[in-house]
């Protein structure tokens, strides 16, 4: 099988099978990861892809012949590949996963001891040039091959969820789940033993040939089905996930999609009020009603660049509680600094529980206070030649200009921030208003005429 180095990207591995990753790449990545981190045991799952089970494989032959022996998950999400990493104190883990990519891709997403990332900046290319080139360090026959150990880590990783909330407080709410036939549907069969909730249960059985489509509820003509069912049964929330379900997003109870930028100030707030005077990351996409809630809470709010190496990295050095980004992925201290897709709805639902107030109203203020026009996306011929003519039409009489993240402009009642893709030719956008949607519209709407000039 031919060895491209396409599927090796800034934060992970992913790419199309098998002409952009296969078996023979799977196996190569073992080799490689002993070769430059000397892990002696790891943790190895797969979401529910097709093609995982075979990836698995090949991936487990090239550890175990290079002397580490693996701890077998089986089917899982990315979160349980970092709790068993840390859970089991291991010296590493990798999740066999593309998470919301259609079908036919397939991926890695690889850590280190107490599941600390590994990126392009920690050795992921390292990983890649011995995998396309083939320079591992030959197999001594003194060698011991690794062991395979099939673990079952469900039931620790349940309780482990449930520190994160207080049960005296859940109510007995009527919950639509949507797992969109991704690896969520198990963890929520476990977890409704425990909870007071009724879950109402939609494209929930594990099917890696995605019947219902791709699951990505960001993408907007994803939501309706989830929208839908909670309207149609008077459910009191609605959570979604992507496919290894490293994020969540919620509706609430008339069906309204929640911009994951509204929960980072939430769950802060529900983290102040536990670890007092604590610091919060987050991004610069979209600011001011993180920095706000976190100001009034008593906390710290610290600025990162976005993306899960960055925060999470950011995390660990100022020994943040709690750390958000506005693509709903969300970070906490407890769970080694790692990203969770379920423990972010249930501090929602406890505070719902505990307020007595339903997730419109418990929000209403804060997306009327701090309106957003959503990440829009843009294809352009030359991204940096685009951020330099904003850059010089907007910087003027800016109050603050910040460059962590691409460009961030800030005036008194409105700001925006545009970057790059890693990936691909595409400029994200984000604007923000204060109290002001119609002004929040008109810039989105100028901005956009620039960028797509």
């Amino acid at each position: 099988m031919e060895i491209k180095r396409n599927a090796f990207k800034a934060y992970d591995i992913r790419g199309k099978i098998p002409e952009e990753l296969n078996e023979e790449m799977a196996y190569r990545i073992g080799r490689a990861y002993v070769d430059i981190f000397k892990a002696k045991k790891v943790a190895v799952g797969h979401d529910i892809r097709l093609s995982g089970p075979a990836l698995q494989r090949a991936l487990v032959k090239g550890l175990t012949e290079s002397g580490c022996s693996v701890v077998d998950i089986g089917t899982c999400g990315t979160e349980q590949i970092y709790f068993a990493t840390f859970h089991l104190k291991l010296d590493g883990g990798i999740m066999i996963t593309a998470s919301h990519n259609p079908q036919d891709y397939n991926g890695m997403k690889l850590v280190r001891e107490e599941s600390r990332p590994i990126s392009g900046d920690s050795g992921l290319k390292e990983i890649e040039e011995k995998v396309v080139t083939g320079d591992f360090a030959p197999v001594s026959p003194d060698i011991t091959p690794g062991t395979v150990t099939q673990v079952d880590i469900l039931s620790d990783y349940i309780q482990h969820l449930l520190t994160y909330v207080d049960k005296t407080a859940l109510k007995p709410l009527k919950v639509v789940v949507n797992a969109g036939n991704g690896a969520a549907g198990a963890v929520i069969d476990a977890l409704e033993k425990q909870l007071p909730f009724e879950f109402v249960k939609v494209n929930h059985e594990p099917d890696g040939s995605f019947p219902n489509g791709v699951p990505n509820p960001l993408l907007v003509e994803n939501r309706d089905v989830t929208a839908k069912v909670v309207r149609d049964t008077k459910a009191d929330v609605g959570i979604a996930w992507d496919g290894d379900f490293d994020r969540c997003f919620l509706f609430d109870e008339q069906g309204n999609f929640i911009e994951g930028y509204y929960l980072v100030g939430f769950l802060a707030q529900a983290f102040l009020r536990r670890f007092p005077g604590g610091k919060i990351i987050y991004d610069p996409r979209l600011t001011w009603n993180t920095i706000e809630l976190v100001e009034q809470a008593g906390g710290i709010s610290v600025l990162c660049k976005s993306g899960h190496a960055f925060i999470k990295e950011r995390m660990r050095k100022e020994d943040a509680v709690y750390g958000g980004e506005m693509s709903a992925h969300h970070y906490f201290k407890e769970f080694s600094y790692c990203d969770s897709g379920m423990i972010p709805w249930l501090l929602v639902l406890e505070i719902m529980g505990r307020e007595g107030k339903p997730l419109s109203e418990l929000l209403q203020e804060r997306t009327a206070c701090y309106p957003v026009s959503g990440e829009i996306n843009s294809t352009v011929a030359d991204a940096k030649a685009v951020i330099k003519k904003i850059e010089e039409k907007y910087t003027a009489g800016a109050r603050h200009i910040e460059r962590i993240d691409g460009l961030s402009v800030e005036y008194d009642n409105w700001r925006f921030n545009v970057r790059m893709s890693n990936t691909e030719p595409v400029l994200r956008l984000n604007v923000e208003s204060k109290c002001d949607s119609k002004l929040m519209e008109e810039k989105t709407e100028e901005l956009l005429a620039v960028i797509r000039s």
